[in-house]
């Protein structure tokens, strides 16, 4: 379980695939968490689609990331569009698959629709879902955080008190949203622990490797981008390759940074693509701070 991989770490390394959009393409995604697998890391998180789709096919390559490649799965689950019989009935499915880490997400409303509504008999805030995940089974669950707050929070002290709720109910663990100004989540981390919060924080982080990228992060929510990266942008708008080298710069650069100032984790977004968090991971100096054990091989 994750939870046993956080307490006997110093730092964990982790990925994020999510399902393709169209049907019937997962080889080239199988092919790219092969290659991630190379890289030992210490989970592979599944996300849903937007709204809560693609739930089928995220179970499925869930299950073929624990069983057949061998690498432990954080499998996301959301409140979107369930019942708690719903809820119930996934959780026996992740049971049958041996899936064990849950990352637990009120999750975002359904495409067309701007506001979340709580399905009859389910689930309105990310909280209830921890507590009936943990009711019903050896579950790890971890939740999100927001470095600069969610965007429907009130403030970011706000958004923190609501993370100590989902801590309270049971969460073992926090992921955060992407972030490009690593002060932002040492200020979130501070906050975090002048609450009380102690479940370990893991950051995430995004290299942005294409400049079309910018638009879906920005509808994620409070994202700051600090004017640096804005100019370097604006810059090499229209030169691909040169964007993506310093993207995956930045990411290293912050990563770097992260280390040094002792976060539990790194969680990086891969968006699908091997090579690039290849190279990031390459750059970085985890041999020691990480200690990895032997791992089953990938078939």
């Amino acid at each position: 379980m994750i939870c046993d991989l956080l307490r006997q770490k110093k730092l964990t390394l982790s990925f994020e695939v999510f399902p393709p959009v169209r049907d019937g393409n997962l080889e080239a995604l199988y092919k790219t968490i092969r290659e991630l697998g190379q890289l030992e890391p210490d989970f592979i998180s599944v996300t849903y689609g937007a709204g809560g789709t693609t739930r089928d096919m995220s179970l499925e390559i869930a299950s073929k990331v624990k069983n057949h490649y061998g690498e432990e799965v954080l499998a996301h689950l959301t409140c979107v569009g369930s019942t708690r019989d719903d809820i119930a009935a996934i959780l026996e499915d992740f049971k049958k698959e041996k899936i064990e880490n849950i990352l637990a997400l009120r999750g975002d409303p359904p495409k067309g629709e701007n506001k979340f509504t709580k399905t009859p008999g389910g689930f309105g805030y990310a909280s209830e879902l921890v507590e009936f995940i943990k009711s019903r089974g050896d579950f790890c669950v971890g939740v999100a955080g927001y470095p600069e707050g969610h965007v429907e929070a009130l403030s970011l002290k706000h958004d923190i008190e609501n993370l100590k709720r989902k801590v309270d109910a049971g969460a073992d663990f926090i992921i955060t949203q992407l972030f490009f100004d690593n002060q932002d989540f040492y200020r979130f981390r501070d906050l975090a622990a002048g609450i009380g919060i102690s479940a370990p924080i893991i950051p995430g982080v995004f290299p942005v490797l294409n400049v079309k990228q910018i638009p879906r992060i920005m509808s994620l929510g409070v994202i700051k981008i600090p004017e640096k990266l804005r100019q370097k942008m604006a810059d090499l708008k229209e030169r691909t390759d040169d964007m993506e080298k310093y993207g995956i710069e930045y990411a290293v650069l912050q990563a770097e940074d992260l280390i040094r100032n002792e976060v539990r984790g790194l969680h990086l977004y891969s968006m699908n693509r091997s090579q690039p968090v290849i190279c990031i991971v390459s750059q970085l100096s985890l041999e020691t701070v990480r200690v990895t054990g032997k791992r089953r091989k990938a078939s």
